[in-house]
């Protein structure tokens, strides 16, 4: 294998994209993203290839998310960097929502924050039993961005703003149910899938279902009323008040996971997935996203989360505001304001 970060190449028909930073889980940073669009801006046009496959060198996982310490440190100053990989990241997250050819990506292992943003899009999405799913951003200050204001409020019910208020990890039975991930395909035929995406390039979804098995019972099912009640809510506080008037075990353990998480974060997280299922396009909410992801890196926040979940590793962020009724409507506001025409974020031509 080569030691670039993203090894790129067409073989019988199918432009291959695999991840190849496996010592950081394949966390994307933006040469990455740029290789992966100067690949898929160049098979676009290109008639010897008819799909394309991303996958992932090595064991540990699809892809873990961003390069979280480089946003932070570029956050801590004048977040153009941040800016710069959040430009990138989402044109590629963008590009691959309109791409004009079937896209088969194989999530086998973790996929998290900006996995999520290079799998969501394809119009194929394989787990497999080693499959572990979150956006589990409220937990260091973040939001579910790469695209989870356009997937997460269009999953069935309330999920999505279970999911990206807890961060709750997923496992494959539960990521097919709701949709997350089109197939499932367990590990060890992974290599025979491949091999016959190579055979049968022209038609990814063929080949995909006939090695496609089931997943097993969701458990998530189990909760699926409780969280389409407790979850409906447009503010964070009614949605605390409804777990704790619940009252049960479930509801009160959902309940705990949220005030671990940062407050700021909750309220921007609703209100971008709230926002997210009102917009008509999937341009427009990754403009909201890059206004938001560029002023957010820069609160405290964000700076304590990743100082307490990746720098130091203590997990203990001492947040600020400290609860709810500490972040107003106005710093929202501020927070979700549109930029300045010069500045916004506009999709590769």
């Amino acid at each position: 294998m080569s030691d670039a970060e993203v090894i790129t190449r067409i073989e019988n028909g199918v432009g291959r994209i695999t991840l190849n930073r496996p010592k950081a889980i394949h966390a994307l940073n933006r040469t990455m993203c740029e290789a992966m669009t100067e690949a898929l801006l160049a098979w676009r046009g290109d008639a010897a290839v008819q799909s394309v496959l991303i996958d992932h060198a090595g064991e540990r996982g699809f892809c873990a998310g961003g390069d979280i310490r480089m946003i932070a440190e570029s956050g801590a100053g004048d977040a153009s960097e941040a800016k710069a990989f959040f430009l990138a990241e989402y044109r590629l997250n963008h590009l691959m929502f309109d791409y004009p050819k079937p896209i088969v990506a194989i999530v086998d292992g973790i996929v998290m924050g900006g996995g999520v943003g290079i799998s969501e899009p394809a119009d194929i999405r394989v787990a497999t039993e080693r499959t572990t799913y979150a956006m589990p951003e409220t937990g260091i200050g973040l939001f579910p961005d790469v695209g989870g204001g356009w997937f997460l409020p269009r999953l069935p019910g309330q999920t999505g703003v279970w999911l990206a208020l807890t961060g709750a990890r997923l496992k494959a039975a539960d990521t097919v149910a709701l949709g997350i991930h089109t197939h499932f395909v367990s590990s060890d035929r992974i290599d025979a899938l491949k091999a016959d995406l190579m055979r049968e390039p022209a038609d990814p979804s063929s080949v995909v279902a006939r090695h496609a098995g089931d997943a097993g019972p969701a458990p998530l099912s189990a909760h699926r009323e409780a969280i389409d009640r407790l979850f409906a809510f447009d503010t964070v506080e009614e949605i605390f008040q409804a777990l704790e008037a619940d009252g049960s075990h479930w509801a009160l353990q959902q309940l705990q996971t949220l005030k671990t998480k940062s407050p700021q974060s909750l309220k921007v997280s609703l209100r971008q997935i709230r926002t997210g299922a009102t917009l008509n396009s999937f341009a427009d909410n990754m403009a909201m996203e890059y206004a938001l992801g560029g002023r957010v890196v820069r609160t405290h926040d964000f700076q304590e989360g990743v100082r307490a979940v990746i720098v130091d590793k203590d997990n203990a962020p001492k947040w600020s505001p400290a609860d709810l009724s500490g972040v107003t409507d106005e710093t929202l506001d501020a927070l979700f304001a549109p930029l300045p025409d010069n500045e916004k974020w506009t999709p590769l031509a």
